[in-house]
């Protein structure tokens, strides 16, 4: 399952969330501000940032502030 780290006022994520909805790409939404688990995942991915959209793959990879594309080829390169 694909997990996007957002935030409510992120207009990237809200961007993103549009775009993956587009594509019928599932996803995951946790509130890094709401979560503070997801917010330390989101700093050790981001060198101690905070950056916000933050997507994490099945696989543990991640991609901050990816574009479409770049999620369907990451995606696609996924094992299985």
């Amino acid at each position: 399952m694909l997990t996007m780290y957002s935030t409510t006022w992120c207009g990237y994520c809200h961007r993103l969330k549009s775009q993956l909805d587009r594509e019928g790409i599932a996803y995951e939404v946790v509130d890094i501000e709401q979560n503070p688990t997801a917010a330390e995942f989101v700093m050790g991915v981001n060198g101690g940032n905070q950056t916000v959209p933050t997507l994490r793959f099945a696989d543990g990879s991640a991609l901050t502030n990816p574009s479409i594309n770049q999620v369907k080829q990451h995606l696609a390169a996924l094992p299985g």
